[in-house]
């Protein structure tokens, strides 16, 4: 079975750079009414940061079996 294609792993990439990039100016905000108050967060800016990371893996990765670079393999002698 063939892994991530490139295309694939650079479509996620950006989708989670852009879910990265609209946290960065609103991540959570806070309506206060009568002493009280409610705070919305719209997700954990450390989890996407995290997705980014592995999908930048995924696509080195697939960037590499697509030019024939492949895993690296070593022999000890």
């Amino acid at each position: 079975m063939p892994g991530i294609t490139v295309e694939r792993a650079q479509a996620m990439l950006d989708l989670w750079l852009a879910a990265e990039e609209a946290l960065a100016t609103s991540q959570s905000y806070t309506i206060q009414t009568d002493g009280s108050s409610r705070t919305l967060t719209r997700a954990d800016l450390k989890h996407v940061g995290e997705r980014v990371t592995y999908w930048q893996g995924k696509l080195t990765a697939a960037e590499r079996r697509a030019s024939g670079r492949g895993s690296m393999r070593y022999v000890v002698r």
